[in-house]
């Protein structure tokens, strides 16, 4: 199969879509691997290491697109690119398509298909092309929530662990799930006085179990979440529901009670977000104040350190993009059906439920198309 790589064009997006060591991986598996010029370099990866893999440079995004059975990236493509989609390609990176129709209907018109990372889910539940993006994004958050708490920033001049004397930072975070714990993690370790909601109460259990006195686990209700957010000086946004919309947790009518410089991160953004203020951005411009509050809500947070993302990133797509090279994504799917789960699209149809039940389209089994 030939494997293609174009370098992100998402603004301040550097990571990439597969390492050198990905590449001679592939090619080591008999393949053909296709790297645009330059497509690494954000990540820290030269065009020479890449040959030495036995990997091909393209001078141009559109000689790999055109060339490629399969395209590995990370981020989904942008309108730009709509028009360099073949039939039969297929598609392989983050779409988030519930969130975003006009994507859907390109890849729909064109035939590709569309294999998702996000909603990839192991046969234990797990997500695990989505877990290191996660973790990466929950420990981001805290940091990022950190320096627009900064007065300069538009935040409320509030350091996270206070110092003696004065109190710690308040920080809520709404989910307790891989981005919600990882925050958690950094926001506990930093002296920050911190809550997590959910609504599985098994999850708080476990929370409670790894954080012990150091963490307050808290029901997900809006009367809960209403009280708490009011005292706080920093909330993060990590619900998710893989493949579909994101609940909106955090109510627009909350902003006029939270505290002047407040700060909340949406890291959900991707999937629409859980803020009912929130509308993406972008590392160029990352935040915006609504009734006070700074909604900080960049659609590709790892993308702020590319070289640990990607890494992380592709450590967990090698496996499957392996197996799909090898056997044509058919039949990779009936060889191991978790992949089934990760097909979002497939010959113009739509076949994952969390997207075609966020536009009314209609939803088609993909097992039953290959059985």
């Amino acid at each position: 199969m030939r494997i293609g790589c174009a370098k992100e064009i998402k603004n301040n997006e550097f990571r990439v879509g597969l390492t050198p060591d990905n590449a001679k991986a592939y090619v080591s598996a008999g393949h053909s691997v296709y790297i645009e010029k330059g497509a690494g370099l954000g990540s820290g990866f030269t065009d020479k290491e890449y040959k030495a893999a036995g990997a091909l440079i393209a001078d141009t995004a559109a000689e790999v697109w055109k060339v490629s059975d399969m395209m590995v990236k990370v981020k989904e493509p942008l309108k730009s690119e709509y028009p360099l989609f073949h039939e039969g390609l297929i598609l392989y990176t983050y779409l988030h398509l519930a969130a975003d129709k006009e994507q859907t209907d390109a890849l729909l018109s064109a035939k590709v298909s569309g294999v998702a990372y996000e909603t990839l889910q192991e046969r234990d539940r797990s997500l695990p092309l989505l877990a290191p993006m996660s973790q990466i994004a929950g420990r981001l958050s805290i940091q990022e929530g950190a320096k627009y708490l900064e007065k300069k920033f538009g935040g409320e001049g509030v350091l996270l662990a206070g110092v003696p004397g004065v109190p710690k930072a308040k920080v809520v975070v709404l989910g307790g799930g891989t981005v919600g714990a990882n925050a958690c993690k950094i926001a506990v370790g930093m002296g920050a006085d911190v809550t997590v909601f959910d609504i599985n109460l098994k999850r708080l259990e476990y929370l409670d179990d790894i954080f012990g006195a150091r963490l307050q686990t808290m029901v997900s209700t809006d009367a809960n979440i209403e009280r708490s957010v009011k005292e706080a000086d920093l909330v993060i946004g990590s619900a998710l529901i893989p493949g579909a919309l994101t609940p909106k947790l955090f109510k627009a009518k909350y902003l006029p009670e939270m505290k002047t410089g407040a700060v909340f991160v949406d890291v959900a953004i991707d999937q629409g977000g859980c803020g009912e203020a929130s509308h993406m951005t972008t590392h160029d411009d990352p935040v915006y104040i609504t009734d006070g509050v700074v909604h900080y809500c960049v659609g590709n947070m790892p993308g702020a350190v590319p070289r640990t993302s990607t890494i992380a990133l592709t450590n967990a797509t090698l496996r499957y993009g392996l197996q799909i090279a090898a056997n044509g994504l058919e039949e990779a799917c009936r060889k191991n059906d978790v992949i089934c789960s990760a097909v979002n699209t497939y010959k113009g149809k739509l076949t994952f439920k969390g997207v075609s039940d966020a536009f009314g389209y209609e939803y088609t089994d993909f097992k039953a198309m290959i059985a």
